[in-house]
């Protein structure tokens, strides 16, 4: 079989191995073979190593020594340091979105807000709950006008998504998140960078007290 062009295969093999970190087929503290990799994605070594790289820069994974890289293992302790410092960077992310959202932003958010609201009626599925969670979010900080920001941001979400406890699993706590991301649109609608901070941080800060709450 002829592969991908590569400026295709890459970004490919990438977003493949993403969302098998953070579906957790690829569990944490789980090795990340790049022979056994390019196996299972059937690719060159090549892009899989790069991709590998990749999620080491992210946070998803490390490099462990004599033993390569592998996923990333985050714990109690690890999950409260990244919501503490992702709960100040979401709000300055949301505060900048909030004068620079078009109708047409506020209309895809609330679609994908939307979708989120339909699947609380389903069981629990963490690949597609964490996608939604992470396009959510996602959409907002692309849109604070940050690089910087947006860049830190990701590596927070995507750590926080590591974590292997039910925090996002409970039903419960599906609907208060979901309750949450609904404030926050209300305060980006309202265009108010104030209301629109305010309102992005206490959704992490009840992530932290729904952690502290199991």
């Amino acid at each position: 079989m002829t592969e991908p062009d590569g400026e295709l295969l890459g970004p490919t093999v990438h977003r493949q191995l993403r969302h098998l970190v953070l579906s957790g087929e690829l569990a944490p503290g789980a090795p990340l073979s790049v022979l056994a990799l390019s196996a299972r994605l059937g690719v060159s070594r090549s892009p899989v190593r790069e991709a590998v790289q990749q999620l080491i820069s992210e946070g998803l994974a490390v490099t462990v020594p004599h033993a390569g890289a592998r996923v990333a293992v985050v714990d109690d302790a690890r999950i409260r340091e990244v919501l503490a410092v992702r709960a100040v960077l979401d709000g300055l992310a949301a505060a900048c979105a909030a004068t620079r959202l078009t109708e047409s932003d506020l209309g895809k958010l609330t679609a994908l807000l939307t979708t989120q609201e339909r699947h609380l009626r389903d069981n629990s599925d963490p690949a597609r709950d964490t996608e939604l969670d992470l396009e959510f979010h996602t959409f907002i900080r692309d849109r604070a006008g940050n690089a910087t920001l947006a860049a830190e941001l990701a590596r927070l979400e995507a750590q926080a998504h590591l974590y292997r406890g039910d925090l996002w699993a409970h039903p419960r706590n599906r609907s208060t998140a979901l309750r949450e991301h609904r404030r926050i649109l209300d305060a980006l609608e309202s265009g108010h960078p104030g209301d629109a901070r305010a309102a992005a941080e206490a959704h992490v800060c009840g992530l932290i007290t729904r952690l502290d709450r199991r």
